[in-house]
């Protein structure tokens, strides 16, 4: 692969822009929006002191009350969106040379189980903000479902990519063929099963991401009671098997919802972006940690903690509801 050939670029490389998803649909919130709306809110004036932002507001209602909580942190933008995962919903953007090309994908509601008015027409208008060529293309793909090195690796989970609620015409060889002439990738690296409770059937960024070329950082499992445990000790050992250099930082444990069940809560779903690392946290010691192991591991870069326990009521945190646009 070379710079001269379509390839997907990493997080980590420079970004013109950073697209942030506002919630609007309260049903999708359990009828609250304000403290999904206040956490997000503190991200991107956070964020905003790294990358230019935009904030993808899907209702006239979304765009007044992103401007009045955001207080001029972020460019608003009034396109369609179903709500605030614009990881799965947006444009996946790839590099050739100095040229950008948005690559769409079809998106089915993460096999049918969340379908939401607008969220099939989020990419090609995030697209068309951006001024980018848009490439459709026939595969069912999200973009909370793979992380890439920049070097042709990519990540990606059997529960997600061959559920057969997402492409149940295609086996693996032919998914794998698609992804790679759509992304430019070469070195399919597939784990088994996501979190437990994960809705998305297992998306890769909430158990693995690439940090640097051929260096992936998963959890460890954290407290007698992780309902990962196991999960967690196969993926680091299958990303070990592919002879990729593996770094760990603990998981955030047991956290349940208000009916005691686990949810899919994780340290992994963080955003990179200019010189910082946005990493949801939890306000329990294992967070802590987590956020002194990734300073350690992104020299550079400020990590940086922000709480996101109600961005988690709605299915996802940080990665699942931003999109970066490579400079």
């Amino acid at each position: 692969m070379t710079d001269e050939t379509i390839h997907l670029l990493p997080e980590w490389a420079p970004q013109s822009a950073l697209w942030v998803g506002w919630p609007r649909l309260a049903e999708e919130w359990s009828g609250d929006l304000a403290g999904p709306r206040a956490e997000i809110a503190a991200f991107i004036k956070a964020a905003a002191e790294y990358v230019p932002v935009r904030v993808a507001a899907g209702s006239d209602e979304a765009a007044n009350s992103a401007s009045a909580a955001l207080e001029g942190a972020g460019e608003i933008v009034r396109i369609p969106t179903g709500d605030i995962w614009l990881r799965d919903t947006g444009p996946i953007v790839t590099g050739k040379g100095a040229q950008r090309q948005a690559q769409a994908f079809h998106f089915n509601g993460w096999g049918g189980k969340y379908l939401m008015p607008g969220d099939t027409e989020t990419a090609g208008a995030v697209a068309a903000h951006e001024g980018l060529p848009v490439i459709q293309h026939d595969l069912i793909l999200e973009g909370g479902g793979i992380d890439a090195d920049g070097t042709g690796r990519l990540l990606t989970t059997r529960q997600c990519l061959l559920n057969p609620n997402r492409n149940p015409e295609l086996d693996q060889d032919k998914i794998e063929a698609a992804i790679c002439s759509a992304l430019g990738v070469s070195d399919f690296i597939w784990l088994g099963d996501g979190l437990v409770n994960d809705h998305t059937d297992g998306h890769v960024d909430n158990i693995a991401r690439f940090i640097a070329p051929g260096h992936a950082l998963c959890q460890r499992p954290s407290g007698d009671g992780d309902p990962n445990a196991e999960t967690l000790a196969e993926i680091e050992t299958s990303l070990r098997r592919a002879g990729l250099e593996v770094s760990t930082i603990p998981s955030p444990g047991l956290i349940r919802d208000e009916d005691g069940n686990p949810v899919p809560a994780s340290h992994m779903n963080f955003t990179i972006t200019n010189g910082a690392v946005l990493v949801p946290v939890y306000e329990d010691h294992y967070s802590l940690v987590a956020l002194a192991e990734l300073q350690a591991l992104f020299d550079g870069r400020k990590v940086i903690g922000l709480p996101a326990r109600h961005i988690l009521n709605g299915g996802g945190s940080f990665h699942c509801m931003t999109r970066e646009i490579p400079a």
